[in-house]
């Protein structure tokens, strides 16, 4: 089945799933999980969560939801403010959130943020139009970009790259904030030359511009990435691996980050454990409910990407069997 179809199809039977399910009752824990816009991977992910941790609902009294968002960022903000139990996150906005650096400057430190796992790697992806005349990352300047939708990750890491090759709005023939899923119908009407995008792969969106519109993955390297990388104990190199999508036989060097899913302290342990519980414990399940799934270790998840302290729930379950030692 294709790649786009197949993730619409998912999204669409974990909205079903929650839009149908009983009200909870008075005796029943609600909890919400802040992920992303409903065509990215963040969405069915928080929907495979709760997925788990509903079905024993009826033993541990917790309730489930997952939320759509506007990524990341938007998630961070509102953890801060109590308007989401949990959400998922990219590992580089998780670090400095707790700590109170990069956009997150202007406020007090997230001292109270809590990693609980870490999930699928995640790569900052760049793809432009055959025709657009752009081969390599410093050729986006000039173009008509899309870098995404105010508070997503990618949009941040973006504007940190653009910072640091010394671009404003002026060094672009036009800028768009639109999601990812508009941001591919755009790239294929010629309305924009390129559009950036911080992805799991495969990736059904980038499967559809690929085929539909024989887009070009461009490499994300220089003088300029390696500064960021040096500076970000966050990232890591990676490469998008060739002949994943159409016309794109090689590899295509970039960096990387984590999805995480992050809650704060005043978050009790006993929810936190059970939905801990209810992923690990059916482990082999959660594999395969979303593809970037298939490639994630138990072992890896309770510390790759986490900069924020572990949860007393998730630290119980994780002593408990043996992942961690103390």
């Amino acid at each position: 089945m294709n790649l786009s179809i197949r993730h619409g199809l998912m999204a669409l039977a974990v909205m079903g799933m929650l839009a149908h399910a009983p009200v909870a009752s008075a005796q029943e824990k609600m909890v919400t999980i802040g992920t992303g816009a409903v065509t990215g991977v963040y969405y069915p992910a928080g929907g495979a969560i709760c997925r788990l941790l509903n079905k024993d609902r009826k033993q541990h009294g917790i309730r489930c939801f997952v939320e759509s968002t506007g990524g990341s960022v938007y998630n961070i903000h509102a953890l801060r403010n109590g308007d989401l139990t949990f959400a998922i996150v990219q590992s580089d906005w998780q670090y400095n959130a707790y700590r109170g650096e990069g956009i997150f400057d202007d406020g007090p430190a997230f001292k109270d943020l809590r990693s609980v796992f870490s999930l699928h790697s995640e790569m900052f992806t760049v793809a432009a139009r055959a025709d657009s005349g752009i081969r390599s990352f410093g050729d986006l300047a000039g173009k008509r970009v899309n870098i995404g939708n105010p508070g997503s990750g990618m949009r941040a890491i973006m504007q940190d790259l653009m910072i640091r090759h010394g671009w404003s709005k002026s060094s672009f023939a036009a800028l768009s904030e639109m999601r990812p899923n508009e941001a591919v119908k755009a790239l294929c009407e010629g309305r924009i030359d390129a559009m950036v995008f911080a992805a799991g792969h495969p990736n059904g969106l980038i499967q559809e511009v690929t085929n539909q519109c024989q887009a070009k993955l461009i490499p994300v390297e220089g003088k300029e990435v390696d500064a960021l990388l040096s500076d970000s104990p966050y990232y890591a190199r990676t490469a998008i691996p060739g002949g994943m999508y159409s016309g794109n036989s090689q590899n295509v060097p970039t960096f990387g980050i984590k999805a995480t899913l992050v809650t704060t302290s005043e978050t009790d342990p006993e929810i936190v454990y059970q939905l801990v519980k209810a992923v690990m414990d059916n482990f082999d399940d959660f594999k395969t409910l979303h593809f970037v799934f298939a490639t994630l270790n138990r072992d890896a998840m309770v510390s790759a990407g986490l900069t924020a302290p572990l949860h007393p729930g998730a630290e119980r379950y994780y002593l408990e069997q043996g992942l961690i030692i103390k």
